[in-house]
């Protein structure tokens, strides 16, 4: 399936980019999220005539993602948990807990741009989570779990 890109998809391509995707990826993940249409001539013709506006909405959002990523720069969160004595969790924090302690403490952040690459957290100390606000741009940010007395 060959279809023409409409925002930048990582480890695919960028705006305007013509590729051939695995006809499931392109049905049930590009084209109804809005990444994607198919490459027909009408299509092509159709996507000639908004590109400038497609990539002026896609520098916005680029520098809107650095504008956040400047303020996550030295953010550093710290979420208390219960614990037991070895310093293991009762249960763990996921990226819906991440989220959520990031926009109580003032960023605001989606669970979907929290990345976990080990998993979810289930140990008491200092954890590294990256942010992933753009294609582009992934912020690591500093996350403390803190037993709760």
């Amino acid at each position: 399936m060959e279809v023409i890109l409409l925002q930048k998809v990582a480890n695919l391509g960028n705006i305007g980019d013509r590729v051939k995707v695995r006809s499931g990826f392109g049905r049930n993940f590009l084209l109804p999220q809005g990444k994607a249409t198919l490459a027909t001539p009408e299509h092509v013709a159709r996507f000639e005539a908004v590109r400038a506006e497609l990539e002026k909405a896609a520098r916005e959002q680029l520098e809107g993602a650095e504008q956040r990523a400047a303020a996550m720069k030295e953010f550093k969160l710290t979420i208390t948990a219960k614990a037991g004595t070895e310093g293991k969790l009762f249960g763990s924090i996921g990226t819906s807990d991440i989220a959520e302690a990031c926009t109580k403490a003032g960023l605001k952040v989606e669970r979907s741009e929290v990345r976990l690459p080990n998993g979810p957290l289930r140990m008491v100390g200092e954890h590294t989570v990256s942010l992933h606000l753009h294609a582009d741009i992934d912020v690591p940010v500093a996350v403390s779990i803190v037993a709760q007395e």
